[in-house]
């Protein structure tokens, strides 16, 4: 596949984008760049790779959430300039 002007500008016109001229030129370069790359990925066989889901094996690193009521409704409003009573 190879992107020209004609498919940067349905692009632009469906994404509400506007470009001129050294802007089009310039999608259209990058653009082919991300095809070809995209191109070569689809060459690798991986055929006996196993698929990734995570990044590594760790599961659930956070802490579990505790509610805690450390600053009252009066203190956290003091400082405001309207509050409702």
């Amino acid at each position: 596949m190879k992107v020209d002007k004609k498919t940067v500008d349905q692009i632009a016109h469906l994404a509400r984008l506007e470009f001129g001229d050294e802007g089009t030129e310039k999608m259209v370069t990058d653009m082919n760049r991300m095809v070809e790359f995209v191109n070569k990925l689809n060459e690798l066989d991986t055929e006996n790779v196993e698929p990734l889901i995570y990044m590594t094996d760790e599961t659930n690193v956070l802490r579990a959430d505790e509610v805690k009521n450390e600053v009252s409704q009066k203190e956290a409003l003091k400082n405001a300039p309207k509050k409702d009573s």
